[in-house]
């Protein structure tokens, strides 16, 4: 029927996503998704327009788990505590799968001349949405009392970190070095 997706949408903007953070944006091309999905490539123009559009639309889904994770991490009201917690949360991401498949919005970050202007819209929206989300969460009473930098300071502080993390992470992947960084940030922010 003309118009109804014939393949299971959930799935294939799941794997879609999982090949975008394995290869890059620049480095995937339609056919790659056509297979990795399981769906024909003339399907996906018809269902979403081009790689860009695809990309976009799984970069927004990524977007809202992390935040969903920012939100998890940000609980509580030992600041120490949640900055551990978010800063081990983006080194569980970057070290997940087998080889670690890193950060997905930094990886794509680097490739942002070759990326397009929409591309290079939604990454700094995702990473604005970011840090947005922790000097909101740093601004509470019981975090900005212990933090030795403003909220909205310490928020940026901490974005600029993770990207950073994110490049570390490419050139050492070692698990334990991220750690001892985040240890050292932690205790660099909180009174």
């Amino acid at each position: 029927m003309a118009g109804v997706k014939q393949f299971n949408e959930e799935e294939a903007l799941g794997r879609a996503l999982d090949l975008f953070w394995a290869r890059g944006y620049r480095a995937t091309s339609m056919l790659d998704l056509a297979e990795a999905t399981g769906v024909q490539r003339g399907s996906l123009y018809n269902a979403y327009g081009d790689k860009e559009e695809i990309f976009l639309i799984v970069l927004q889904r990524y977007s809202e788990a992390y935040l969903a994770r920012v939100s998890a991490a940000f609980s509580g009201d030992d600041v120490a505590a949640a900055l551990t917690r978010y800063l081990d949360a983006c080194i569980a991401i970057m070290m997940a799968g087998d080889p670690p498949r890193g950060c997905m919005t930094t990886k794509t970050a680097t490739d942002t001349a070759l990326n397009g202007e929409r591309v290079h819209i939604a990454l700094k929206g995702f990473l604005d949405e970011v840090e947005k989300a922790i000097a909101g969460y740093l601004a509470t009473p019981v975090f900005a009392a212990r933090l030795a930098l403003p909220p909205a300071e310490a928020a940026r502080l901490l974005v600029t970190f993770t990207r950073g993390m994110a490049v570390l992470e490419r050139v050492y992947q070692d698990e334990k070095r991220l750690h001892e960084s985040a240890r050292s940030l932690v205790k660099a922010l909180v009174r």
